[in-house]
């Protein structure tokens, strides 16, 4: 978001209202940008347009990075470079090596989705973070909308944002 970006903010006070503003405003032929609320609210990431993430996927080739890795560290220290016989087991002693592999699988999973969470999302340190209006935190649900990208002048988003039930409209 830069500073030149021209938002006008739609202030709901509930989470029902704001969802169905949300269907109400896209009928109208105006995008929402996205819609601000202090806790997850289920349907909303459908009704703004949202894209299904692909984090399973991500969550999936960390996860065998790791069973590779875990697999790879073990069979080359117990069966090449320090050789052991323990419990009179042979070597290559897979089953035993169950629950070592299960935790790096979850490691690797569990950093590496992190990693790419933050990544993705703009999220690092020393990156801020400029709320659109503060009180998204607390109990109020905001539908920002983007002037720029939309081709229905700021009157008329104005006053769709007041028919669907707004409590406020804010230019930021």
């Amino acid at each position: 978001m830069s500073s030149t970006t021209n938002y006008i903010l739609g202030v709901y006070d509930d989470e029902d209202e704001v969802l169905h503003a949300v269907g109400e405003v896209k009928a109208k032929g105006i995008k929402v940008e996205d819609v601000y609320s202090p806790f997850p609210i289920h349907g909303l990431d459908v009704a703004v347009g949202h894209e299904r993430t692909r984090l399973p996927i991500a969550a999936f080739m960390f996860g065998t990075l790791g069973l590779i890795s875990a697999l790879s560290l073990i069979s080359y220290t117990m069966v090449f470079d320090w050789p052991m016989i323990i419990g009179g087991k042979d070597f290559f002693a897979l089953p035993n090596w169950i629950p070592v592999t299960f935790e790096g699988t979850v490691l690797f999973t569990a950093f590496g989705l992190v990693t790419t969470f933050c990544i993705s999302n703009d999220l690092w340190p020393g990156n801020p973070t400029l709320p659109l209006d503060i009180r998204t935190t607390d109990d109020k649900f905001v539908m920002a909308i983007n002037v720029d990208k939309n081709k229905v002048s700021a009157a008329d988003i104005k006053k769709a944002l007041k028919e669907s039930g707004a409590v406020e409209v804010n230019v930021k």
